[in-house]
This record gives C-alpha cells, structure tokens and sequence, in this order.
C-alpha cells in the first residue's frame, strides 16, 4: 500500500487553492486550512483556554481523539503525520503547552510535521494585570519556549494578520518537515476579520543553474563508479520521495541500503534493498558493502550518532554525495538553495547509464536468512528469537511501533513489507513513544493491523494510552518486553545498579481496567508463539502480551551499541 494515500489529493487541494474569505472566524479559517492539508483528526487534552476552539473543532469534520496525557498527545499526533504528512495537536496553555514539549522536540529532530494549535489567555483578561492561572512568569513564556523547537510560529492576536499567519505557518510545516506553533487567545476564536483574505501560497525558489550542474557532476560520478551505493533516509518518507528514489536505483541499478532512521523508506522485499547501514553495530556485510563503496550517495539521511553507529561509520566524505532538504554536497563541493525533489527527480531524467554491478551472494543470503527461526521450545524468551517469529507474521498490512532501547535495536531484524510502515525515535530516542505512537498510527491507517514493541519501562510512562485506543475502537497488539527495568543502561553501565529496576506490574490484568481486550503471559518460546498467533488470528480485539524476557537478554546490536557507549558513560 501507499505510505501516503491521502496526501496527493491534499497537496492538490493548497496547491489550487485560491479561496477569498468572508465571514469566516478565526477559529473557522484555523479548522479549514488544517483540513486543506489533509488533517482528518487532531491529539490533544482540553482545557479552558481552548474549549472555544475545541467547540468548533467538535463540529467541524475534524474528529478530536482525546488523549490521557498530553505527552501521549504528541506522540501520537507524531506518528498520525509520519504516515498522514501533516498531523496536529490541540492543548490548552502552558499546563498543556509545556507538557507537550517534550514530544514536540522529538518531531523537530525527526522532521515531523506536527502543528501544535494551543489556547491562552483572552487578549481582555490580560490588561486588568491579575495573575491569571497556568501562567509562567509573563504571557509570552510558553511562545518563547516553542520557538527552540519549531521551524515557525506565530500568536494569532491580530485579525488584520491572523489568516496570513496560519497560512504562513502551515506553509512552513509542509515545506520543511517540522512542527510549528500556534497561539489562539481564547477571546479571539470567534473573531471575524475586517478584510477579505486570499491564501495564494508558498513557492521555493530553487536554484536552475546550481540545480543542472549538481546533477551533472552527481551523473558524472555515478557512472564512472564500478559500485555504487544508496544510502536511504528518513526524508525521502517525509517528502514523499520514496517513487523518485526507485526510479534512480533502478534506472542506474544502483543498490540500496537505509539508515536505522530510515528503515522502511521503501520495501525491504525490493530485490535492490541490501539491509540496514548501521556501521560497526550492523550487519557486516552490509557495512563492508557500504564501505568498500567507491561512491555513496547518502540521500535524505541524518548524520546522527545512532544513524551512523555510533560514529562507528567509515564514509570516506571525497566519495560521497550528501543530499537532504538542507544541503547538498557532492565531495567538498556545496551547491545552495538545491531542491531534495528538483535534484532527484532531474537525476532521474539526466539518461543515467545502467550499472553492471550485481547484489553480493552474502548480502542475499542476509534477506533470505531473516525469515529462518529456530523451532519454538520451552525454553526461556530471547527478544530476536521473539522478532524471528513476528516476522513470519507481518505483511503488508503491518505496521510495526518500536519504542526506544531493545525494542528497537531488536526489530532492526524485522523484513519490513511495504515502505513508511516502520516508526521509531530512532534519532531522538524518548522512551515511551510506542503505545501512543499507536494510537496515532491506528488513526492514521485504520485498515493496517498495528503491533507495537515496547520496554516495560517505557511501557509505564505512557503505556495508559492503550485506554484510548480500546475508546476509539482500535486493536493492536502491544508487546510488553519485560526486563524488570532498564535494561538498555545496564548494557551502558556494568554492575547491579538499583536505578535500573522498576516496580513489577502485572501488566496484562491492566486490560480489565481499561475495558477491553486480551491479554497473554509468557516465558517461553512456545508460550509466546501460541499467543502471537491467537492475537494475530483475532484482529477484532486489542492484545497485550506481557513477554518476560530470560534474565540478561539484549540483541546483538544492543551489546555492540552499548559497548562503543559505555566508553562515554564513565
């Protein structure tokens, strides 16, 4: 399937748009442009500053998926806009606002392009000087504080500007992939304008001349490698790209590997695919590949830390092209104001020569391996045996949630179906993603069947949000990897430190306080290969299996991960 079906239909829509507005409230305008980038539901939690807007939102087609937290919130409207492009937040001031901050920033690192709409104080009230409550210090505070995070924002308490704002900041979101904010004061939700407004939208002016010759040296440099290699990121997903990408690996035969960021950017079934590049922590063949590359074309990725393994990875920069919406450098050469779409796509139509260069035995032997699991027995729970088994099951109605620590390193081995189906705070690795990111995911894409693998503990931060996904009707299957406790930090930091432990919940019988769903405690293989295919057989009921893991357990990637970072942890 698509990983973005509704958002040619929604680019279409602001693209053509050239809607004059009358007799439209703030409030009203804020509802219709959110609509016009193709947000069908909002994350949030009320509260008085923004029962106005939540009053609108109510009778607006935009459906209001209330949260337990407004962390959870984030998260959620995080994931709704990975697979949506465009997802959005709706919370009340500073006690909601600042809560959500922490979920907000994850989207800046990632580039999600998540709107955060919160309420505040009515313009009014603010002029008597009284110490109005959830106030900080002044009325600007929460403001100030988003603006370390967002890409753009703007406090809508001018009618003459308001719909200019929106459309400005709305612009912003789509076009660089990250959150913004906005302010409503509460007085000014049903304020209409005094003047007619026109959104005639956004255009980047791309550089022709810098654009034609970047694409001929990149041309140039493609066909006079003998081995020349993708290296995928997270961004080709953002910026819908994932078609262009196809198009130059095929047409050039061209090899593709992703980053941990990226995985899933396209098929992992596609016979050009090699695997995940994670340097000195990943596959060797893989890395080898990569590496011994004499030319890498490193396209919408992050250099972060994770990303590159630590800083494990040996890309030699005179042989690589580096390619994002940010910046494009092909060896030490910096080409500006370079379009990500405008360069891939005239790569694409610059009549590439085909490679002759094949898929190494060793890196098919990789994929083909994937699927091979030993036989289930009664012995203790290993979490790659675990994802052996989930990989037998996931297809392309999948899609798989990895919270932060073993839960994700471990699904690395995971053969990912179709692309954009795999999300994780792989760069920005907050704890707790998961559970909401389901709710957001499950909203996003009600006909996939959701499975998210999450720590227990990052399962008690925020784990509550299955509550709202029984409310709203939805049936994943959580899998609740216990370790009593933190057991990436005890790979990071040798010795039986207290820190690292965690109340024990019996997590399953927290369904029956939730109202709904099945529940399964194992700790075996065969326990667990019993209750995975149960949960998998029945898809009208939400699942939670409590997997208590043998004592001591980590991938191979978490130990080589925790290996290269215990040197920094002291």
């Amino acid at each position: 399937m698509n990983a973005h079906p509704t958002n040619t239909a929604a680019k279409s829509n602001r693209d053509d748009l050239r809607r004059v507005t009358a007799n439209v409230s703030i409030g009203q305008y804020l509802i219709q442009r959110l609509q016009d980038y193709g947000i069908g539901h909002m994350f949030g939690i009320p509260g008085d500053y923004v029962l106005s807007l939540y009053s609108e939102l109510e009778k607006s087609p935009i459906e209001m998926i209330g949260c337990t937290r407004e962390d959870c919130a984030g998260f959620a409207a995080d994931a709704y806009a990975r697979l949506n492009g465009m997802g959005a937040v709706c919370v009340t001031y500073c006690v909601g606002g600042l809560s959500v901050c922490n979920s907000i920033a994850g989207a800046y690192a990632e580039k999600s392009p998540v709107v955060v709409v919160t309420g505040s104080p009515g313009l009014k009230e603010r002029a008597s000087g009284a110490l109005l409550h959830h106030m900080v210090r002044d009325f600007r505070t929460q403001y100030e504080v988003f603006e370390k995070f967002t890409i753009a924002g703007s406090e809508l308490s001018d009618p003459l500007t308001a719909f200019s704002e929106i459309d400005r900041v709305l612009d912003a979101c789509d076009r660089f992939k990250r959150p913004v904010y906005l302010e409503l004061p509460r007085d000014m939700v049903h304020v209409v304008p005094p003047i007619a407004h026109g959104y005639r939208g956004s255009v980047f002016e791309n550089d022709p001349q810098a654009t034609v010759e970047a694409i001929a040296e990149t041309r140039q440099r493609i066909e006079s490698a003998t081995n020349p290699v993708i290296l995928a990121g997270v961004e080709l997903h953002r910026f819908g790209l994932q078609d262009e990408l196809l198009r130059l690996a095929e047409t050039a035969n061209i090899p593709i590997a992703t980053t941990m960021l990226g995985k899933s950017v396209i098929s992992e079934r596609h016979p050009l695919f090699i695997g995940l590049y994670e340097g000195a922590l990943g596959d060797q063949a893989v890395t080898q590949f990569v590496e011994n590359s004499d030319l890498t074309l490193m396209l919408g990725a992050f250099l972060s830390d994770i990303n590159l393994g630590i800083f494990s990875a040996n890309l030699d920069p005179t042989r690589c092209v580096y390619a994002t919406s940010e910046a494009l450098r092909i060896s030490h050469h910096h080409y500006h104001n370079v379009g990500l779409k405008e360069f891939l796509r005239g790569l694409c139509e610059s009549g590439l020569s085909r490679s002759q260069q094949t898929v190494p035995d060793t890196l098919v032997r990789t994929k083909s391996q994937q699927t091979v699991v030993e036989a289930a027995s009664d012995d203790g729970l290993r979490t790659s045996w675990m994802m052996g088994r989930l990989n037998r099951l996931i297809d392309a109605d999948t899609i798989v949630i990895a919270d932060v620590g073993d839960s994700l390193f471990a699904a690395t081995e995971l053969t990912i179906h179709e692309r954009g189906e795999f999300l994780s705070p792989a760069y920005y690795t907050s704890m707790g993603f998961s559970v909401p990111a389901a709710l957001g995911a499950a909203t996003a894409r009600p006909d996939h069947r959701v499975v998210a693998l999450v720590g227990d503990g990052a399962f008690q931060m925020t784990g509550q949000e299955l509550s709202t996904l029984i409310r709203y009707g939805h049936n994943p299957i959580v899998i609740v990897l216990d370790n009593h406790g933190y057991g990436t930090e005890r790979f990071l930091h040798a010795g039986e430190w207290e820190y690292n432990e965690i109340q024990p919940w019996d997590y399953g019988k927290l369904l029956s306080v939730y109202g709904g769903g099945q529940s399964h405690l194992v700790a075996t293989e065969t326990e667990f290969q019993t209750a995975l295919e149960s949960a998998w057989k029945t898809p009208d009921q939400p699942h939670l299996i409590h997997a208590k893991l043998i004592e001591g357990d980590g991938s191979v990637t978490l130990k080589k991960l925790a290996a290269r970072m215990g040197e920094s942890v002291g």
